[in-house]
């Protein structure tokens, strides 16, 4: 079977530092490379790119092979891609000067190359050496502190058109020679350029990083900006049995709390539609947003229904930020903002939908309970409940998201958790819900739906 004209293999393997291989040697230019000019070409749909790993010929990638022709060419640059597009690709004619056409001297090749990474991976089993793919999990917050202390600094739009270190330090108000060698360490992470002692930002730090482009990112990642105190406190967490650092939303302050709602603005806005279809808007004339946040949500009911009119109650800190963003999204008609504390009181009465997301790995089982009670009374007879959040398998281990957002809880709150969909359904049947049903979702979290009867 040939789907493709032509189907292209380019090694892409990563091999530890030091170590010769088509990574280092630069094969993700060369596949960005032959991604964009096939497109340009209009060839998108006769050739078919895949990355791979080790095609054997380490000390001579990148490396990629051409099938069905069976080509083998070898040290690819950037440069040489649109020569093999137009001669290869649209005229038939391999690039002669690139080719390995020695068959027995390949194979040679290959097999010695395995047979070298053989004899290391068994010396280092001897040696007792910890495998590098657990190593580096082990070393990985290094990185990460990286680009956090970059967002942290808004160094990202310091660098603006280009900046030398010097200048980069007086626009952050840090130390010339420390920046430098930030700098420097994003550079070698990929993140931004150096030329000449001047620093440009890269693709995804233009996009993503700095304050100028229009899917900045940085105020809603400087929550996890955030995050990083309360994680360095997981061991005593853990010896504790509750977090350490643990404050009421209302009292961590607003730098805190505009960072919370921003990250969490971000991450509905992307799950919004998926979740409004899943859910259907169609019969929903009454909604309550418990804890809604920015409002995301109530926003993308209400424009899948004109006839919807949506209450978001969240605390008296947040209610400013959500009516700005329904505002801007032009249904401050229909979506109003009530201010409360969801973990008492009573909630209302008469909703078609009443919508929970990102709230119950806030709490504890005594408090979820509560609350769904809360929501049955506030739903009108054959009105449903959505709970959108981390939902664990009866085993607790998977998905790894959720079993890691449960020691996010242990470290930020006093006793919140991620439960699993056993938990949710025997809280929902004790509340007085029927129909109660599971809907897996793209990414990390999932909805847990039921009707009062």
């Amino acid at each position: 079977m040939e789907p493709f004209r032509y189907h292209v293999f380019v090694c892409d393997q990563q091999k530890p530092e030091g170590a010769p291989g088509c990574r280092a040697r630069g094969s993700a230019k060369v596949i960005e490379t032959l991604t964009r000019e096939i497109n340009a070409r209009g060839l998108e749909d006769e050739v078919q790119v895949t990355a791979c790993g080790s095609l054997g010929l380490c000390l001579w990638g990148p490396n990629l092979i051409v099938y069905p022709d069976g080509i083998w060419y070898a040290g690819v640059t950037p440069e040489d891609v649109p020569e093999i597009v137009q001669s290869h690709f649209e005229n038939d004619a391999p690039v002669e000067r690139l080719v390995r056409t020695d068959e027995a001297e390949v194979r040679a090749e290959i097999l010695a190359n395995r047979e070298r990474r053989v004899a290391a991976m068994r010396a280092r089993d001897a040696a007792g050496a910890l495998p590098d793919e657990w190593n580096d999990r082990i070393r990985g917050f290094q990185e990460s502190r990286v680009i956090l202390t970059a967002l942290e600094l808004d160094l990202f739009t310091a660098l603006g058109d280009g900046a030398r270190p010097a200048e980069a330090a007086a626009r952050t108000g840090t130390d010339a020679r420390a920046v430098e060698m930030l700098l420097n360490t994003l550079a070698a992470a990929g993140l931004i350029h150096k030329q000449d002692g001047v620093f440009r930002n890269g693709p995804v730090a233009a996009r993503y990083f700095a304050a100028d482009s229009a899917d900045n990112a940085r105020p809603a990642l400087m929550h996890t900006a955030h995050l990083w105190e309360r994680w360095s406190t997981l061991t005593d967490c853990v010896r504790r049995g509750t977090s350490v650092t643990s404050r009421d939303m209302a009292a961590r302050g607003e730098e805190w709390t505009q960072a919370f709602i921003a990250a969490m603005h971000r991450n509905a806005s992307e799950r919004a539609g998926t979740v409004v279809r899943a859910v259907g808007a169609g019969e929903v004339r009454r909604m309550l947003d418990v804890g809604g946040g920015s409002g995301a949500y109530s926003i993308a009911f209400a424009q899948a229904n004109p006839a919807l009119a949506a209450d978001i109650l969240d605390l008296a800190t947040v209610a400013p930020i959500s009516q700005s963003h329904i505002g801007r999204a032009g249904v401050a008609d229909r979506v109003r903002v009530r201010a409360g504390d969801l973990r008492s009181g009573k909630l209302g009465e008469g909703y078609d939908l009443v919508f929970v997301s990102a709230i119950c790995h806030m709490l504890d089982e005594a408090e979820n309970r509560d609350l769904l009670r809360r929501c049955r009374e506030a739903l009108a007879p054959g009105g449903r409940v959505v709970i959108q959040d981390f939902i664990l398998e009866p085993c607790k281990t998977a998905p790894k998201s959720a079993a890691l957002f449960a020691l996010n809880m242990l470290v930020g709150t006093r006793a919140g958790s991620t439960y699993s969909e056993p938990e949710y359904a025997a809280w929902l049947e004790d509340a007085g819900f029927r129909d109660i049903r599971r809907v897996r979702l793209p990414g990390p979290a999932g909805l847990m739906m039921a009707t009062r009867p």
